[in-house]
């Protein structure tokens, strides 16, 4: 089932120890979704747990990547790699696109690493098109406390949401 989280799903984010250092960005995603300005989504599976997430910021200091109207931002898309290649990221991705469209959104806008030559390619036959490339730097505190600084060479893409041409044109 695709939902968005809850605050005990919080611990199920850090897959079992692989991305506890993003514990203090994962309850501030949570946070900000409490007051409308993220959306962060899961797959979560009976049997399972959670298998999938893909989180969308809505609105950013920053509107070329997210507005809070028309634009919004994804990140954090990541699938259990033992659920790989079984469509649950098409599936996560294009219900994600579909809620957006309901809220009124035209745009969406994301990152991918240069290295991620998979990823790319997946969004790219999801229809999201290269428009700059960017060194990909960001910042967040660890589980620690400890300030991390990443250093990520990436693509900035986008997809129009709408199929009328008015809204999507530049």
């Amino acid at each position: 089932m695709i939902r968005l989280i809850k605050s005990s799903d919080l611990p199920a984010l850090e897959w079992d120890g692989a991305y506890s250092h993003f514990r203090q960005v994962y309850r501030e995603v949570y946070e900000q979704s409490r007051i409308g300005r993220t959306l962060p989504w899961v797959i979560d599976l009976p049997s399972e747990g959670i298998i999938g997430q893909l989180f969308v910021q809505l609105d950013s200091q920053n509107k070329r990547f997210a507005d809070g109207s028309s634009r919004a931002y994804l990140f954090s898309f990541r699938i259990k790699p033992k659920f790989q290649g079984q469509g649950w990221g098409t599936r996560l991705l294009s219900s994600v696109e579909k809620d957006l469209i309901d809220r009124g959104f035209h745009w969406t806008t994301l990152k991918v690493s240069k290295l991620n030559e998979l990823a790319r390619q997946f969004y790219e036959h999801r229809g999201y098109a290269i428009i700059a490339e960017e060194q990909g730097e960001w910042r967040y505190v660890d589980h620690q406390g400890i300030q991390r600084v990443v250093i990520d060479p990436s693509y900035c893409m986008e997809k129009c949401l709408v199929k009328e041409k008015s809204p999507c044109e530049t």
